[in-house]
């Protein structure tokens, strides 16, 4: 129960990643705080905790809402005392699958400005309260085109560089503080229900791209949403104690070097 005494605020839980870091949070000993635009997909994710024996509160966010972000915050203080953890989960809509010189200006700009909103108004809300506690662990999540080119991936690879560089300054910044702020980057989860309702909707066509995303790998094989939900809850522990400022990598080596070549 390494996260034990833990307050772990997760926006955008309803989400698949999102509910299953909320849930691996939970199982390691945190109360978990769940936000989420849809209250409902929240709820479920909060049923399975319950089931498990964890803690658990549900609040209705708007993580691009900035005084709801911090009323809400403010709430999680007066119920447990501090925010310990805060990780944003929540999804953006982007267009991929176009050449750059194809995508509209807005097609690229819109997920860059989204993505940013939200990520920065919620670690800056944390990082406010961290900084008057003296500790806290602000955590965030990218994906491989934020570490190597990546074609086609329009506005998201921008948003995956621009969360990482976000992270590092923010970090640089409190540290004097104790608090800490990581970056995880994740290649792309199959199990994760963006990729399901892909493979639902074109399985023949979803077949060859995630074959050439693990053949991209050097373990051959995509990271789960449950190797993504383990490194958070790493990352969040005093085990990382002295990590900051960095984005750990769990692309199965992709962004190492494209290892399509191996056999």
């Amino acid at each position: 129960m390494i996260l034990q005494n833990k307050n772990a605020v997760i926006y955008g839980a309803g989400g698949s990643l999102g509910g299953a870091v909320a849930k691996a949070f939970a199982a390691a000993g945190a109360r978990v705080f769940l936000t989420g635009r849809n209250v409902q997909s929240v709820q479920v994710v909060a049923q399975e905790i319950i089931a498990s024996g964890g803690q658990v509160e549900i609040t209705q966010v708007d993580g691009f809402n900035e005084q709801e972000i911090k009323k809400h915050l403010q709430k999680v203080i007066e119920m447990a005392g501090a925010v310990d953890i805060s990780f944003n989960a929540v999804g953006v809509d982007v267009v991929q699958g176009i050449p750059l010189i194809d995508l509209p200006m807005n097609d690229f700009v819109t997920p860059v400005t989204a993505t940013l909103q939200t990520r920065f108004l919620t670690a800056v809300a944390a990082a406010q309260i961290m900084k008057q506690q003296g500790s806290g662990v602000i955590l965030s999540l990218t994906a491989t085109p934020g570490g190597i080119a990546y074609p086609f991936t329009g506005g998201f690879a921008a948003a995956c560089n621009a969360v990482e560089s976000f992270t590092a300054n923010l970090a640089s910044e409190m540290g004097i503080y104790g608090v800490r702020a990581v970056n995880i980057r994740s290649g792309g989860s199959p199990d994760s229900r963006v990729f399901k309702e892909a493979i639902d909707n074109n399985p023949d066509v979803m077949a060859g791209v995630l074959q050439k995303m693990q053949n991209d790998t050097m373990l051959k094989k995509l990271p789960l949403m449950v190797d993504v939900a383990n490194l958070a809850v790493f990352l969040a522990s005093d085990f990382a104690g002295k990590i900051t400022g960095v984005t750990v990598d769990v692309t199965g080596g992709t962004t190492v070097g494209l290892n399509y070549r191996a056999e």
